[in-house]
């Protein structure tokens, strides 16, 4: 794949992400809005309604929203593992060179963040959130960089969206590893089975997309029964599906370009307004101040530019990785600032973390603020500060 081909790809990339970073935010305003002004707690209540699609055997019946958060979300995880394989193979994590300062600025700022959330929730019922405030959500960070304008170099952009999605492979090993419960070891094993076959498919250089489609269908109930949460499907299958030099004919690109817009436009959306259905009451704002919450607001507004600015401070000065050209460290630790809107992820995370649907909503909530202190200070920072040091 040549520079070119890359810079056109990137570009639909960061084109697709902004809009849908701002579709975000306005699905998210309208279902707070529905749930506390327009509609109310039938409106709450419809996510929670059973949809039973079993069928031959196979038993799937569950609420609207645990489908969209099992089944809607594989599909956003899937675009997840498909643009993390693109850079590994053509983008900015192609080389060390290149992916050497993204990767360390990404551990940062997943380490720091879960370092701030245990530190008020350490031994307490509420410290399995400590993964929450780890993410970024490529989406809106990408959103509101769009609105800053010519100011922000390319390489900016790149590096922002180099270090969100390795951000983004943290908090699915996260959920691989520690939110995964009840392992059944007869459908894990299935499961690795129909693994090996998209690999061998994959070895064999299969390049049409439904064989890979449909084995995936398969693995995703069989990982839905295992115990490890069914999203995982998407980047296994991701990672399946062959990565080739033509990008005409690259079977991983293709369906890159097929998933975005439905992505962007209507699954992202749709799992915003399912999860932020969230009736605030003067109890629901005083969540805020409860540990929990402390720990996701700062680990996310406070924890996630330290981390990505100390981190990248530090390699760069001991010479294991290189600041770009074009880039200073008023740029890294602005990119910092728009890491800490974690709102897609920090949300599913959440879900995850806790079986209190109060803890998951002050969570939400608490990600919500975050998110929004951070997407402010952002702009403020590349609009009236970094254009003037």
């Amino acid at each position: 794949m040549n520079k070119t081909d890359f810079s056109k790809m990137f570009v639909e990339f960061f084109e697709s992400e902004k809009n849908a970073g701002m579709l975000l935010i306005v699905s998210t305003v309208f279902s707070l809005l529905a749930a506390n002004l327009f509609i109310g707690q039938s409106y709450i209540d419809f996510w929670q309604k059973y949809l039973d699609l079993s069928f031959g055997g196979l038993e799937l019946k569950y609420s609207l929203q645990h489908w969209i958060n099992d089944g809607l979300a594989t599909i956003f995880f899937l675009l997840i593992g498909l643009e993390i394989e693109r850079e590994l193979y053509a983008g900015e994590l192609s080389s060390f060179q290149k992916a050497s300062l993204p990767v360390v600025a990404a551990i940062g700022g997943m380490a720091f963040p879960a370092l701030v959330h245990l530190f008020f929730n350490y031994s307490t019922a509420s410290q399995a959130g400590i993964g929450v405030p780890m993410a970024t959500d490529i989406a809106f960070a990408l959103g509101v960089l769009s609105l800053i304008g010519g100011a922000v170099p390319l390489s900016l952009k790149v590096f922002l969206t180099a270090f969100a999605i390795i951000d983004d492979l943290g908090a699915i090993l996260m959920i691989a590893i520690f939110y995964s419960k009840g392992l059944s070891a007869a459908y894990l094993v299935m499961a690795a089975a129909v693994f090996a076959i998209l690999i061998f498919f994959n070895r064999l250089k299969v390049r049409a997309l439904s064989p890979y489609i449909a084995m995936g269908m398969i693995m995703w109930y069989f990982m839905l029964k295992s115990g490890i949460h069914a999203t995982i499907t998407g980047v296994l299958l991701a990672f399946a599906i062959p990565f080739a030099d033509d990008s005409g004919k690259c079977p991983s690109l293709r369906l890159q370009h097929y998933l975005h817009k439905p992505v962007a436009f209507l699954i992202l959306p749709i799992f915003a307004a399912a999860n932020t259905a969230i009736g605030l009451d003067g109890q629901t704002f005083s969540t805020l101040l409860s540990a929990n919450s402390i720990g996701i607001i700062l680990g996310l507004f406070l924890g996630k530019p330290a981390g990505v600015l100390a981190f990248s401070f530090a390699f760069v000065s001991l010479k294991l990785c290189s600041l770009p050209d074009d880039l200073a460290w008023k740029h890294i630790l602005g990119a910092g600032l728009l890491g800490g809107i974690g709102f897609t992820m920090s949300v599913f995370i959440a879900n995850l973390a806790f079986a209190d649907p109060s803890l998951i909503q002050s969570s939400i909530l608490a990600v919500i603020a975050a998110s929004l202190l951070s997407a402010l200070t952002g702009l403020i920072f590349f609009k009236y500060i970094v254009s003037k040091i």
